[in-house]
């Protein structure tokens, strides 16, 4: 063997070493269409509200502290008989009942947000009313066991939602929406319900997601006791479009003496006309120091 044999046997096994090293470097390396689908879900504007609403004991523990001061108050408000939400004429005469929302307050849809951060897509009525079909929600934390103290008391529970009942491909019903949301909630485990309790946006002609004038028809029937959502829209009227967050903020110390008493706001992040209602650009309304 010459003496320049050695130096290039020496070179021929470090380029395969090296050659070896890249190799296990590029197998180890996610396939550029995971990456790009992490990079995109990181990116989408509702990545970090989507990812506190399905992992944070903050969010599961602020529901189940809503619904057990909201549980708590059920007997009171209920012999009480001059106890109501809003102001009703002839209340000693009727039933007590509460109202709720449903998405967001009574069954979890974070999954179908979810999905739309890691499709990175934006909300569509077809992909969401996919969704609704599955009928396969969970319930928010705290949320069956209120619905069931209630009706256990004698309390009725009324559904308004918008949810909006809409033509489905292979379905003859009207509003297949409404069986699938009836489904869901037996499923997730209240005990006594029926289609008559739940009441959809578009469901009658002037059922809009302005939620008042099924409040007002409520008002008719019942007393009602409480109110429970995720939006503003859910307790007060003409305030998820034409407002200002200043004119928000008022109203909410308006009615101060309502919140945690007759009013039971439960977190929402993710949506909500808490966004709708502010105008381009939305970084004026950041406050820094």
């Amino acid at each position: 063997m010459s003496v320049m044999s050695k130096p290039f046997a020496g070179n021929i096994a470090l380029s395969a070493l090296l050659l070896i090293n890249v190799s296990a470097c590029q197998t180890a390396v996610p396939p550029a269409s995971t990456t790009q689908v992490a990079a995109n879900a990181n990116a989408h504007n509702n990545f970090n509200s989507v990812l506190w609403y399905q992992t944070s004991a903050e969010f599961q523990a602020s529901t189940i502290q809503t619904y057990r001061q909201a549980t708590d108050l059920l007997s009171k408000a209920k012999n009480d008989v001059r106890w109501t939400v809003w102001p009703q004429t002839n209340v000693t005469q009727l039933p007590p009942a509460i109202i709720v929302d449903i998405d967001e307050t009574i069954l979890d849809n974070s999954p179908a947000a979810a999905q739309d951060v890691l499709s990175n897509a934006q909300f569509n009525d077809a992909s969401w009313d996919r969704w609704v079909s599955l009928a396969k929600a969970e319930a928010i934390p705290g949320a069956v066991d209120f619905v069931n103290a209630a009706e256990a008391m004698g309390i009725k529970v009324l559904y308004i939602s918008n949810r909006a009942c809409s033509p489905r491909d292979g379905s003859s019903r009207p509003c297949p929406q409404k069986d699938d949301t009836l489904r869901n909630l037996k499923a997730v485990g209240i005990q006594q319900i029926s289609e008559n309790q739940i009441w959809l946006k578009a469901e009658q002609a002037d059922w809009s997601s302005e939620k008042e004038s099924r409040r007002q028809l409520a008002m008719q029937n019942y007393r009602i006791i409480m109110s429970v959502g995720d939006d503003f829209g859910d307790f007060l009227p003409n305030v998820k479009k034409d407002i200002t967050p200043a004119q928000r903020s008022a109203l909410v110390k308006q009615y101060q003496m309502h919140w945690g008493t007759k009013f039971f706001m439960l977190p929402n992040p993710t949506y909500g006309s808490w966004e709708t209602i502010l105008s381009q650009p939305k970084q004026q309304y950041l406050r820094g120091f």
